[in-house]
């Protein structure tokens, strides 16, 4: 026996668009699969509601369906009886090859871009963002239609998003099936569009939303954001909002994945003679002993004190490059002290550089 697909959606004979709308989504909702652990009885339930839905916000199955009792009318509506309609036929020789309604498509997906300090991608970051994007106009519920009234089927392509052709050829008759034009592929056209949105069933808006930055992220990656793009037209799914994540460069550290390097400033007399200088991190500075006769360039290394890795899993390590500083701007003690360590050392070309010495070489 057919179902009675008012009683499927506990709603009246006389129940609105709206009412119907209303309460389809409150019954999917309850009885959707992934909310019930793919319950037979929910999926049952479910494919039920989903059939009802369909016939009651279609204007001529819902007619056919209030006079005949099956949406269908008497003997199917293409009056092939047993058979179905057309595209049933179609379906039964081609394997699925009948109505082929696109539907609605699916919207746009949205860029937006976030820049962040090297300290605020080591701790993760919260961003508040504001994007224009199509969204479902609040007076159709993305319907486009105005209040009180439904989308017809397509007069072009009758309801099925298509149109087809027949040709002969020297193989025979050959049928070609092309997107309808009129109706964009959806078989359904609004003949009393909502004044709000004009039929789109979108508006331009802007919205704000708060995105959360993974610690570890670097520079050039994206995020995404499901379901936060542009609403699908006529109802269909939103599109994605995608985060491209800028770095800033730093001035103390360098980055390589989630490594850092930086450069660590060793005064000569301390490179010389050994002791301790400060290595910068971005947890504040580590204290090294430094050996005596250490030279420019040699490297120490922290595990441990790079960037966090974005699967949790620890983090990258810190290289230091050494860097020996000569001192400039010497006092005349300082000076002395030189020369006569440079004479310790046999090192004769070691003088002065200063007015004297250049007054000296020019008249030698």
């Amino acid at each position: 026996m057919a179902q009675d697909h008012y009683e499927i959606l506990g709603v009246s004979r006389t129940a609105t668009y709206e009412e119907i709308k209303r309460a389809y989504r409150r019954l999917a909702r309850d009885h959707h699969p992934d909310a019930n652990n793919n319950d037979p009885a929910s999926e049952e339930k479910f494919k039920q509601v989903s059939h009802a839905y369909e016939v009651l916000s279609n204007t001529e199955k819902r007619q056919r369906f209030d006079a005949y009792g099956d949406e269908r009318g008497p003997q199917g509506a293409g009056g092939f009886g047993d058979f179905g309609d057309i595209s049933d036929l179609f379906s039964s020789f081609f394997g699925g090859g009948g109505r082929t309604r696109s539907g609605p498509s699916r919207g746009a997906d949205v860029l937006a871009e976030v820049e962040l300090t090297l300290e605020e991608a080591a701790q993760g970051a919260e961003r508040e963002i504001e994007i224009e994007v199509l969204s479902e106009c609040p007076d159709c519920e993305g319907a486009g239609t105005a209040p009180g009234t439904f989308p017809q089927s397509c007069f072009d392509c009758g309801g099925t998003g298509e149109l087809r052709q027949v040709r002969r050829t020297m193989f025979g008759n050959m049928m070609t099936a092309t997107p309808c034009a009129r109706c964009a592929g959806t078989g359904q056209m609004i003949t009393d569009p909502c004044p709000r949105c004009n039929g789109a069933g979108r508006i331009p808006l802007t919205e704000s939303l708060t995105v959360q930055v993974p610690a570890g992220v670097d520079d050039g990656a994206r995020l995404r954001v499901t379901g936060r793009g542009e609403a699908g037209p006529r109802g269909g799914r939103s599109g994605d909002l995608y985060v491209s994540i800028g770095v800033l460069p730093h001035d103390v550290f360098q980055r390589a994945g989630d490594d850092l390097a930086c450069e660590v400033p060793v005064p000569m007399t301390v490179a010389a003679l050994g002791g301790l200088t400060k290595v910068p991190t971005l947890d504040g500075h580590e204290e090294i002993t430094v050996s005596p006769g250490t030279q420019s360039g040699e490297v120490v290394r922290f595990r441990g004190k790079g960037m966090p890795r974005l699967n949790g899993r620890g983090r990258g390590e810190l290289v230091g490059v050494l860097r020996v500083e000569t001192p400039r701007d010497l006092s005349g003690e300082e000076t002395e002290l030189l020369v006569q360590f440079a004479k310790l050392r046999g090192d004769e070309d070691a003088e002065p550089r200063g007015l004297f010495g250049r007054i000296k070489e020019a008249f030698n």
